[in-house]
């Protein structure tokens, strides 16, 4: 059976001449960002068209621009307008204008997925603000309202239906008031189709155990800022029902589990639990 364009002529190696990319980024962005070709003849290799050469040679103008790889594929795609850029974001924050930062936190959601947008843009936008907090000895409230506009959009992402055992429960140490990586990795998760629970902020170590021993999950994720807090949690006990992740600063220096892991970036604390939990990714 033929599957295959009239147009399509370009091989890879042409293609890659062409733009003056190796044949390793062409595969790469075939195989992860899906710009490779639309059509193809079955049982002979896979040929480009001017089509799928102009999306390619689209991701090389963004990228050469700055944008990020996964933003430039989508836009590369059609699939969205221009990805709202750090300096949006700063901009709306100085005005404390919190309906606009939801919305462009919500489109760089969109455009990009939880993992890339948490890691290219918000993770550095929240450290600017804590730097510019610190040298101007104020700005808590643009933090704060940083902060709920990132809660908003990324509780919209989605909560899929538990179907058997539990892949991750979440919780924040007793004391810890930060919840949004937690709610960052919630959405990382879901967006994958993978369901958690979220505890929110300050669990107290009775009431994270009877979870714990209720719910049974694969994996639970504890979150700590503060080291005095994370004292405070009975990892022992969680560790003999679940395989027990910990994120935040809190935990250096303290003994831990065996068995206990700790991730080094939201895309690391996601892939840990789909390895544990089973959950097909």
């Amino acid at each position: 059976m033929i599957i295959v364009s009239d147009g399509a002529r370009w091989s890879a190696g042409a293609v890659a001449r062409t733009l003056g990319i190796s044949p390793t980024t062409l595969r790469t962005w075939d195989r992860r960002y899906g710009l490779g070709p639309r059509t193809r003849e079955e049982g002979k290799h896979r040929r480009y068209d001017d089509i799928d050469v102009a999306r390619l040679r689209r991701m090389l103008e963004l990228t050469g621009q700055g944008v990020a790889p996964a933003a430039a594929a989508t836009m590369a795609r059609g699939g969205v307008g221009p990805v709202p850029e750090f300096h949006d974001l700063v901009s709306a924050s100085d005005r404390l204008d919190a309906p606009r930062l939801t919305r462009l936190t919500t489109a760089l959601v969109s455009a990009l997925g939880v993992v890339e947008a948490w890691e290219a843009v918000l993770m550095p936008f929240l450290v600017e603000l804590g730097e510019r907090a610190e040298d101007r000895g104020g700005g808590i409230g643009v933090e704060h309202v940083a902060t709920d506009a990132m809660l908003q959009a990324l509780h919209r992402v989605g909560d899929p239906v538990e179907n058997g055992r539990l892949p991750a429960l979440l919780a924040s140490a007793p004391e810890e008031q930060h919840t949004l990586p937690l709610v960052a990795l919630a959405a990382a998760l879901a967006e994958r189709g993978c369901p958690s629970r979220n505890l929110g902020a300050r669990v107290p170590p009775a009431a994270l155990l009877s979870a714990v021993r209720l719910l049974s999950p694969s994996t639970v994720v504890l979150w700590a800022h503060d080291r005095a807090h994370a004292r405070s949690v009975p990892l022992e006990e969680v560790a003999e029902v679940s395989a027990v992740l910990l994120g935040g600063s809190g935990w250096d220096g303290l003994p831990l589990p065996e068995g206990a892991r700790r991730p080094v970036s939201l895309r690391d604390a996601v892939e840990t639990v789909f390895i544990i939990s089973g959950v097909p990714s």
